[in-house]
């Protein structure tokens, strides 16, 4: 089941999933584990004004889904960035896309007019997520970050909503 993120009781759930990849992953640049705390006041700015969606199966957070500020210049206001994040023995398994596909469907219903989404390289199961939604490729940054001593490219994908 997909719902909206209920921040007090869905935070350390989410703070699990994200951790993983922050220990295990050059999917997100952070390098330090967050806590739970932590993790709450993030989802309580996001979700005030964004969308912040989970997956739910019996009872248990399986993957989140959401859109936040691309650039805090005033223009920017009607373009989102977006991020999925699945519990890693949940990867693979359409969960991703379901979540995207609901995101998406909100932030048209919202007047959004671009979501961004920045994909750490190579990435070949998020680059096939993105544009199976009709995302498209408008950049590319050579060994932008440094993580698990390597450098890292990082890709830009945009869907005009």
């Amino acid at each position: 089941m997909i719902r909206n993120v209920r921040p007090a009781s869905d935070a350390g759930a989410i703070c699990g999933i994200y951790n993983h990849y922050i220990a295990e992953t050059v999917i997100t640049f952070e390098t330090e584990p967050l806590e739970t705390a932590a993790m709450q006041q993030r989802i309580e700015g996001i979700s005030a004004r964004f969308p912040y969606l989970v997956y739910e199966q019996d009872g248990r957070v399986l993957g989140y889904c959401y859109a936040t500020t691309w650039h805090s210049r005033a223009a920017y206001d009607r373009t989102v960035e977006m991020s999925v994040y699945l519990h890693p023995d949940w990867a693979g398994k359409g969960i991703g896309n379901r979540l995207y596909h609901e995101l998406i469907d909100r932030l048209r219903k919202a007047d959004f007019h671009v979501a961004v989404a920045t994909i750490t390289l190579p990435n070949t199961q998020s680059v096939a997520l993105h544009e199976n939604f009709g995302f498209r490729k408008v950049a590319h940054f050579t060994e932008v970050g440094y993580k698990f001593d390597k450098w890292l490219d990082v890709g830009c994908w945009e869907l005009r909503l």
